[in-house]
């Protein structure tokens, strides 16, 4: 394939990923209208916690206090910052509840089936400075021209969401998700080199998430989560790389931080890259911090067998509304799958859109 159709597809690529993401904020901001809340929603929440928020929420929708008398204030909107603090993007209740809210967990969660639902971060990276680009692929596969390198700096953006596909499934607890991410690496301040799209990871998934309520010391776990993930860069021949894993995950929080550990193990061929494992590990754990509005994440991965790993960092800070600015650091290995085996730091400045 010429580098001119190279440079035409991975643009196509970019214009099918711009119409998804727009079709998601749609979808997204038709849901965000929440069915109206009433008293028998809220009896039928078996979680203490939860029903009291549900209480709250109805109380303050519907204009009374707590015990159902007409309030003489206001109902309080429930994106009010808290006061002397800075803008905070959900309420306290919100924020507590968040794992619960991003996977309907509860009855006063559910929205649903096929509606789009936020999944991992959507951001634009506009300058992610690498410091050793991975070139070595690109070259042996002549994807670039005598003379030119790859750029240390280019722009990064993630895009994914979610969908459910059936609630309640059989009667139990139990939900059926499909989910996708896609990450795309564009070396658009690279000239010299035609600002080809280098790399776009696809990333589809089917998740089933079961519900639990359980607090040992203090730390609450709410959710287990088992799935099928197929990654793949879309290319062919050396440049080819592709991996299935089949994962459990448990999702926790204690107070405003959310936890998640997962561990996976591969499936189907290895023919691509069969030692992605020495490098990507059997698992990984993220971590989630929100404060007024501030989000801070961590990412860790490792394979102590071959003491190999990766772990990334990020901040993202209030701008406007559902818009953030957004910090993130990364160090190890596969930044992106192509460079699952390349070994590099990289720093990047941008927006995320927070949902």
């Amino acid at each position: 394939m010429s580098p001119t159709a190279v440079v035409e597809r991975r643009f196509f690529d970019f214009v099918r990923a711009l119409s998804a993401l727009a079709l998601s904020l749609s979808s997204l901001a038709a849901a965000a209208e929440d069915r109206p809340l009433d008293l028998q929603r809220c009896k039928a929440i078996t979680d203490r916690e939860l029903r009291l928020d549900c209480f709250d929420r109805l109380a303050a929708e519907q204009g009374t206090t707590g015990d159902g008398t007409p309030s003489t204030e206001p109902a309080p909107a429930m994106d009010t910052p808290p006061s002397g603090g800075a803008t905070a993007s959900r309420s306290t209740a919100t924020t507590r509840f968040r794992l619960a809210e991003r996977w309907e967990l509860g009855a006063v969660d559910k929205r649903g089936v096929f509606l789009f639902r936020p999944h991992r971060d959507n951001y634009v990276l506009l300058a992610n400075y690498a410091t050793a680009p991975n070139s070595a692929p690109y070259e042996a596969a002549g994807r670039l021209e005598p003379g030119t390198t790859l750029a240390h700096t280019e722009v990064v953006f993630q895009l994914g969401f979610k969908m459910k596909l059936v609630e309640n499934a059989f009667r139990q607890p139990l939900d059926l998700w499909f989910g996708y991410t896609q990450n795309s690496f564009w070396q658009a301040y690279n000239h010299a080199a035609s600002s080809p799209f280098r790399e776009t990871d696809y990333q589809p998934e089917l998740m089933a998430v079961v519900p639990v309520d359980l607090s040992p010391g203090g730390l609450r776990l709410r959710f287990v989560n088992v799935g099928i993930v197929h990654q793949s860069n879309g290319q062919v021949s050396t440049l080819s790389r592709s991996w299935n894993r089949a994962y459990a995950q448990l999702g926790a929080e204690i107070g405003d931080l959310a936890l998640l550990a997962r561990v996976w193990t591969r499936v189907g061929g290895i023919d691509d890259n069969p030692d992605i494992y020495r490098y990507m590990g059997h698992g990984d754990i993220v971590a989630v911090y929100r404060w007024r509005g501030h989000e801070f994440a961590g990412l860790l991965r490792r394979n102590f067998a071959s003491d190999k790993g990766a772990v990334q960092a990020s901040w993202a800070f209030p701008v406007i509304q559902n818009l953030k600015g957004y910090v993130q650091v990364f160090s190890g290995y596969g930044a992106s799958l192509i460079d699952y085996n390349s070994y590099q730091h990289t720093y990047g400045l941008g927006v995320l859109v927070d949902f």
